[in-house]
This record gives structure tokens, sequence and C-alpha cells, in this order.
């Protein structure tokens, strides 16, 4: 709410929806290769959530599990290999991507988060790092930094105590 004052009198107005500023796409988003993980490859099952929440934790099954083999996936064999490389925590020495989505109340929000996260999960991979090609520097910053290194040291050694 914004609030504004006109003469005497003090108005709220709600933020119109249209005027928020959104992030403009990357195009490095745009040239990235795009996979999709089939859905008969995801196992989704419905728990109890945990945590604080009254009765309706207890009751309701709204917490998702959602499991993703990824050595019987259909992703391209170089991303598959990246994915079970990675050190997530999500990933079991099985190589089963397991996630757990129990945010929300619905079972349907949790059940997109999970699938958003998986789909967040392989993007990371999709994409080769761009490989380090070693450099050196050149012979004038090797020069300034021992110039500012030795006059660094002239000003420490000048904290000493004093010899009278």
């Amino acid at each position: 709410m914004h609030r504004t004052q006109q003469g005497k009198h003090i108005v709220d107005r709600a933020p119109t929806p249209g005027l928020q500023s959104r992030p403009e796409p990357s195009t490095s988003s745009a040239m990235r290769p795009r996979f999709t993980v089939p859905p008969e490859e995801v196992q989704i099952t419905a728990t109890r959530a945990q945590g604080a929440g009254g009765q309706n934790v207890n009751k309701v099954a709204s917490a998702v599990h959602l499991r993703f083999d990824i050595a019987a996936s259909s992703l391209p064999e170089p991303v598959r290999e990246r994915l079970l490389k990675l050190g997530d925590q999500r990933i079991s020495k099985d190589g089963v991507v397991v996630i757990k989505a129990q945010e929300f109340r619905s079972l349907e929000k949790n059940r997109a988060q999970a699938l958003r996260r998986l789909h967040e999960l392989v993007a990371s991979v999709a994409v080769l790092p761009k490989k380090r090609r070693p450099t050196r520097p050149s012979r004038a910053a090797v020069a300034k930094r021992l110039d500012s290194k030795s006059r660094r040291g002239t000003i420490k050694s000048g904290r000493g105590k004093v010899v009278e």
C-alpha cells in the first residue's frame, strides 16, 4: 500500500499490478539448452508435512516426495554424468534425486514446486562450464605488486618500538 496525501486526506493506494518492474529475460537463458523431464520418469508421492500447522498438518497429505532415477532417465548421457557427479545432498548414492516440497498447504502447489526444483537442478548441469584458460600476469602487473608490497613493508617496519 502506498500512502499519498491529497489536500487534507490521506489516501491508501494498492500498487498497480501492471506497473511492477519485472526482470528482463537474459540472453543467456535463451541460448541455454532446455531438457524436459518426462512425467513418467518422475515418481511423486503425497505425504504428511512436518512441523507446526495444527490439525490440518495431521490429517491432510499435502507434502510431496519426488523421486527421479538419473540412470534410468532419458536425459542425454553427458547431462546424466554431470548430474551424478554433482555434490548435491538431494542426490542419493544410488543416483536417485529425492526432493521434498512442503511449503504450501496445497498438494498441487507443492507438486509444482518439486517439479520446478527438479527442472532447475537439471538445468544447472545442462550447460557445460566454461573451460578455464590459464593466464599469466603481465610484467608491469608483477612489478606493481612487488612495489606495493615493499612500500607496505616499509610502512609496517616504521611501526616498531623506538630504540634510543
